[in-house]
């Protein structure tokens, strides 16, 4: 906006700047004319006559006598207008004398102008019209001066490089990274209401110093005094019932947006364009979130709402809704820039391991939305960031749903080794423990923004949306792990790759409180029944059939014992454990509790057996070597062995019995 420039004073006749109006204790004052006038009483003759000409506004014929307090009047603001040109500092504006001589120039001029005209009221309506536009530009510097110099008593900040605002005491790493940052930095203008001015370059590259440091004042935003902003409270008033809303709403537009945009950059604001943002690696664009939340957060929690503050503190009581229309023009260009800068970042590629940066970004908007909701005295940027939170949230879903789609792909034909648990597991058991923690927004985000689709029956048992979705997630998953275990060729192994997998799912539901709020105790009881099934299938699969060469049946051939089928039962015992122990100690069962829990279940079945077998038939087989040659292990031996099972390490028999 153009400086306005001040129109050269008219000559009232009493010539001097010593000639001033002087304000003694009593209120006394004395005009340039020599004449003595308590200004008090010169305001009380300008209101009878301002009563006398409201009367007389109804009978249009009717000439009007000036009073010669009008003149008197006007010298006494240009007076005092004058005075303000030789001192550093304004009384005036402290003075409720002087703003109440402008009301009542104001009110002269509007009455005087629907007065029949004579030479007497068309005079006096020139000077007293002359005299206000002269004190409205006068208020109008003041009210810049004073927008432009916030804290002068304190300690104003630097343009740039002020980094840790939220803890001027933090020294943690985040702070420190910050300590040698370079700002190149393109952004718009906030002084139009749209926001949309041609971009401005600015790369100066700063090395910004760690906060605190040479800084002997904590800044407080916006930075204005009680006094100065007693001041512009005044100062508004005074222009905007003398007929100047327009010019007073602009000066203070204009600089408070200036000011608002120098500190957003401060803070390391700065706007990145679609195509940019569009080529960066995921990195730098976690990067930009982070900061771009950062900033957004600290407009949330402090400076919209100090804005506000300001804005009806200067605006206040008649003129709220200027108040309301001025911080919402502000909140509206500065959302703007934050919107632009998310609705950017919707468009670029989505992966599931995006989706916790945008539930930040969802909940800095919509945190953003609370903040600069105007209380209906002004259009407030709502649409607009209902519009942004609405693709931010159908984006969220979107990356949801590329987990869904990683589990149906993962369709490998290579079976994990040893039967561990497979990466895919613990990738997603990972994904949903982090996903419950934004638990309250995914649920909102699902509500909202998900696209409908028939339950199924889990999903029917009066779960929320978001228990839904982890319940048709953790179906997919069963489902792939299921297809996966079919890669074994040992069925046994296709049991511990099972239950490794189960008993990892059920550590993570048991470990993490909030997802175990989430899928609920029957579903956790369910997963630990199949669990004990994957078990029991295991025991049948491998143990059972070993259990078969100690069974008593066949070993009497014509009620005695008979030593060839007794010697065959050990061999056959021999060999199979011998086999079953060399393959399944490179197995792995990465869960100690599931481990040991298996180790005494196949010893609790295997050992007594086998030592009930041997001290019944042991006696049947000649003593010597022929008993050594069939009888390999004592009861001792198999316990030692079933121990050395699911280490994932391979033992050799020789070497051990050595």
């Amino acid at each position: 906006m153009e400086e306005l420039s001040h129109p050269r004073s008219p000559s009232l006749g009493s010539g001097s700047p010593e000639e001033i109006i002087e304000e003694d204790t009593n209120g006394s004052s004395t005009t340039g004319n020599g004449d003595d006038h308590s200004l008090s009483q010169v305001l009380e003759d300008v209101d009878r006559f301002l009563e006398k000409l409201s009367t007389a506004g109804g009978n249009k014929g009717d000439s009007v006598e000036v009073s010669d307090s009008v003149e008197i009047l006007s010298k006494t603001v240009e007076s005092m207008i004058d005075q303000c040109s030789y001192q550093s500092h304004d009384s005036s504006l402290d003075s409720p004398a002087f703003f109440g001589a402008i009301d009542r120039l104001s009110r002269l001029t509007e009455l005087l102008e629907e007065a029949p005209p004579s030479p007497a009221t068309l005079g006096s309506l020139n000077w007293a019209g002359t005299v206000l536009q002269r004190t409205m530009l006068y208020l109008e510097d003041e009210l810049r001066t004073i927008l432009d110099h916030p804290n002068d008593g304190g300690c104003k900040p630097e343009p740039y490089g002020r980094l840790d605002y939220n803890n001027s005491n933090s020294n943690n790493n985040n702070t420190s990274s910050y300590k040698h940052f370079r700002f190149s930095a393109k952004y718009y203008t906030f002084n139009s209401p749209s926001g949309y001015h041609e971009p401005i370059e600015r790369r100066p590259e700063v090395e910004a110093t760690a906060v605190g440091g040479g800084r002997e004042e904590e800044y407080s935003f916006p930075g204005f005094s009680p006094e100065d902003v007693l001041r512009m409270n005044k100062i508004a008033d005074a222009m905007i019932r003398a007929g100047y809303e327009s010019e007073c709403c602009i000066i203070y537009s204009v600089m408070r947006r200036n000011s608002f945009k120098t500190e957003l950059i401060n803070l390391g604001y700065e706007i990145v364009s679609i195509e940019d943002l569009q080529r960066m690696q995921w990195d730098s664009l976690e990067g930009e979130i982070v900061s771009w939340i950062r900033i957004v957060k600290e407009c949330t929690k402090s400076l919209f709402g100090e804005e506000r503050k300001l804005c009806d503190s200067v605006f206040s009581g008649r003129h709220s809704n200027v108040a309301g229309r001025l911080f919402g023009g502000l909140a509206r260009a500065v959302c703007i820039q934050f919107l632009n800068f998310a609705e950017a970042a919707v468009l670029t590629k989505r992966s599931a391991e995006k989706l916790f940066k945008f539930l930040d970004m969802y909940e800095a908007i919509r945190d953003l939305g609370c903040s600069v909701g105007c209380d209906g005295r002004t259009e407030d940027p709502e649409a607009a960031i209902e519009a942004a939170k609405a693709q931010i949230g159908k984006t969220a879903v979107g990356m949801f749903g590329e987990l869904e789609k990683s589990i149906k792909s993962d369709n490998g034909r290579t079976p994990v080794p040893s039967g561990a648990v497979h990466p895919l597991t613990r990738y997603t058991m990972n994904y949903l423990e982090y996903a419950c923690v934004y638990k309250e927004t995914l649920e909102q985000v699902f509500r909202q923004h998900k696209p409908q689709h028939r339950p199924t029956a889990a999903e029917e048992a009066g779960r929320t949306e978001f228990a839904k979705q982890l319940i048709r997630v953790m179906e997919l998953l069963d489902s792939n792990l299921e297809m996966k275990s079919r890669l074994y060729r040992d069925p046994s192994l296709r049991y511990i790759f099972l239950m490794n997998n189960g008993r990892y799912i059920l550590q993570k539901i048991k470990g993490s409180p909030e997802i175990h709020e989430v899928m609920g105790e029957p579903w956790r009881r369910k997963r630990s029944t199949n669990l004990r099934t994957y078990h029991k299938n295991y025991q049948r699969e491998t143990w059972y059939r070993l259990l078969q060469c100690l069974n008593h049946g066949g070993l009497s051939v014509n009620g005695k014992v008979s030593k060839t089928v007794l010697k065959e039962r050990f061999k056959s015992f021999n060999s199979m454990f011998d086999d079953i122990h060399k393959t399944q100690t490179t197995w792995v069962v990465s869960d100690e509790q599931l481990q040991s829990e298996l180790r005494v279940s196949i010893s609790a079945v295997v050992t007594p057996a086998y030592r009930s077998f041997l001290g019944r038939f042991s006696q049947y087989l000649d003593p010597g070597r022929q008993s050594e040659k069939y009888i390999k292990y004592q009861p001792e031996d198999i316990e030692s062995l079933i121990d050395e099972l699911f280490d994932g390490n391979p033992i050799s028999m020789s070497r051990r019995r050595t």
